[in-house]
């Protein structure tokens, strides 16, 4: 994308005029939750098993082209005592039979990213509360087309960004909002996840090692290895970048301005490729654009910085690598360390973060804590479904909403941009179009979703 586009794209995207929240917020509130889910594999089963356990949820509607997908979905209702949900997996556009049916409040869509907007925006059109997984969005154009209908249809979208609900992160929001860490200066965050075996895989070695992408991968490796192909940039930056934006209450009073980012070269997947299938294997011969490591760092309108990290394609333990720092203090996650000036024993000295852990744990950990025992990555996917329903349930906005999943998720395709034009800084729109100036807080509020 070039300078002209970019700017031609950001402003077509101010022409719509907000529209409020006049659709959802008319309609009575309800007990009950009526939901559809479309993409229902590994993913799209996390969040069904918890509308599955949940007693106020009806699962009406299931979409996936892949048989197995549906079959083991069915067999997640059933043994929840649920009853079969009505399921359609003709062809790839049979999801749009799914939108059609006015017995359906929400849609949770866990599905490839290129698919991510498109099925949002027609659910959204549709009327129905809508659940994005993460990132929403690919391309910067996505982003604004996700605000565009929202403003158009008022019909609300929510990002399923569940690392936002984990435990360690909440109490630091938690400590943040109460000024634990002074004036909030600045953060660290990213996703350091070694994926290579998520990335090639051939089925018979379901996660153990294959070099297959593609027709003839499995699971994610059918779609999630062609981007690592095609693109150079932060390919998953939500994860990290969610959370911090809630310590730094970016779109409400504050707003990322505009980042630069770095790639490493790429090597990590051609070699994996060539320690596990050999030299002469197909894809080896297969060029990655992908860096390993992907650096960020945006600069936020009230003085912050923030870094992101991607870092999936060479050998190395999982972290998200937070870190938040402040006036009077500073916490990391690896290690699970802070240090807070006058507060901690011994001056320029890391203690543990446990007893913080307990004073400042947040309110919805402590009413929730069982509930969330069963979930899927630690009980954090109980909190980011659960909030969609209540969402649901109470005609409000979700506490992560399309304006969230417009701007984290446009960090991808604009760090693409930067490292195209050698590193050189990049703007972020302002999606919410100045209503951050006034916007309150909506994540996190005491014992809400």
């Amino acid at each position: 994308m070039n300078r002209r586009n970019f700017i031609q794209t950001t402003v077509a995207g101010s022409a719509i005029p907000f529209m409020g929240h006049a659709m959802q917020n008319d309609k009575p509130k309800t007990d009950r939750v009526r939901l559809g889910f479309i993409g229902v594999g590994l993913r799209g089963r996390n969040h069904l098993n918890v509308a599955a356990k949940s007693a106020d949820v009806d699962v009406v509607a299931i979409c996936d082209i892949d048989p197995d997908a549906i079959k083991r979905a069915q067999a997640v209702l059933t043994r929840a005592g649920k009853k079969e949900a009505v399921a359609y997996s003709k062809d790839p556009k049979d999801y749009l039979n799914l939108l059609k049916r006015d017995d359906i409040d929400g849609v949770v869509i866990a599905t490839p990213w290129e698919l991510h907007v498109p099925m949002s925006v027609d659910s959204m059109r549709a009327g129905k509360y809508t659940a994005v997984e993460v990132s929403a969005t690919v391309t910067l154009q996505e982003s604004w087309d996700l605000v565009n209908t929202f403003e158009e249809t008022g019909s609300h979208c929510m990002i399923l960004e569940n690392v936002c609900y984990r435990r360690d992160v909440m109490a630091v929001l938690n400590m943040v909002r109460q000024g634990m860490f002074g004036d909030l200066q600045y953060g660290h965050c990213g996703y350091q996840h070694d994926l290579r075996n998520v990335k090639f895989n051939d089925g018979k070695q379901a996660y153990g090692g294959g070099v297959e992408f593609g027709e003839k991968g499995f699971s994610e490796a059918h779609w999630r290895t062609q981007h690592s192909v095609d693109r150079n940039g932060d390919l998953y930056p939500t994860h990290g970048l969610g959370p911090v934006a809630h310590w730094m209450d970016i779109n409400r009073g504050n707003k990322f301005n505009y980042l630069t980012s770095m790639a490493t070269s790429s090597k990590g997947l051609h070699k994996y490729i060539v320690d596990k299938g050999g030299p002469d294997h197909p894809n080896a011969k297969v060029k990655f654009k992908l860096g390993d490591i992907v650096t960020t760092m945006i600069q936020c309108e009230n003085g912050q910085n923030i870094v992101v990290i991607h870092d999936t394609n060479l050998p190395r333990p999982y972290s998200l690598c937070f870190r938040a720092q402040g006036t009077e203090g500073i916490w990391m996650d690896d290690n699970k360390m802070i240090y807070l000036e006058n507060k901690s024993p011994k001056p320029h000295q890391w203690e543990p973060f446990d007893k913080y852990q307990k004073e400042y744990d947040h309110p919805l950990w402590k009413k929730f804590e069982s509930d969330a025992q069963n979930a899927g990555h630690g009980g954090i996917d109980f909190f980011v479904l659960r909030a969609f329903i209540e969402s649901i349930k109470n005609k409000v906005t979700p506490p992560m909403d399309v304006y969230d999943a417009a701007a984290w998720s446009a960090i991808s395709p604009l760090s693409e941009l930067s490292i195209a034009r050698g590193s050189t800084a990049v703007e972020i729109p302002d999606f919410t179009r100045g209503k951050w100036k006034t916007n309150k807080r909506i994540f996190g509020l005491n014992d809400q979703y």
